[in-house]
């Protein structure tokens, strides 16, 4: 096993980390750091090229991933059929990161758009299955006029 390491530390205090199981991990590690702006912190490569763990981090969060081990029933959403998680990312440029996105591979669902609450916001699946709802903060909102949005829109 090759392992590459450019170790920082973790941050105190509670944290979750998401761990995505991917059918081409470096070729997903690539796409991660060349659209979402992530940087790689570590990884293991196996003796049979697969990645066995790698950390990516964005901010002060990390994300795990792996190469699928079906022996260890470890498989992504593409080879699972789909996936029941989302996760969402806070970006500078969401325009930007959804042409690149959609450049590299990822799938489009419905329309970028401004949201009521001061985002604006684009639900995205990457070409390994996973699913990002991606947003940039455009205006501060108060309570107040979320709610005030909220009822207005129907909700």
């Amino acid at each position: 096993m090759n392992c590459t390491t450019n170790v920082s530390p973790i941050p105190a205090g509670p944290r979750l980390t998401p761990y995505l199981a991917v059918s081409d991990a470096a070729e997903a590690i690539e796409f991660y750091i060349g659209v979402l702006g992530m940087r790689e912190v570590s990884r293991m490569q196996m003796d049979d090229g697969r990645v066995g763990h790698a950390e990516l981090a964005i901010g002060n969060a990390r994300v795990f991933l792996s190469d699928e081990f079906p022996e260890m029933g470890v498989q992504g959403p593409n080879t699972r059929g789909g996936t029941t998680v989302s996760l969402h990312l806070y970006v500078a440029d969401i325009d930007g990161v959804v042409v690149a996105a959609l450049a590299a591979g990822a799938t489009q669902h419905g329309e970028t758009k401004d949201e009521f609450h001061g985002d604006r916001s684009a639900k995205l699946v990457d070409p390994w299955g996973h699913r990002w709802m991606l947003a940039s903060r455009i205006e501060e909102v108060s309570a107040e006029e979320v709610e005030r949005r909220f009822a207005a829109a129907g909700h």
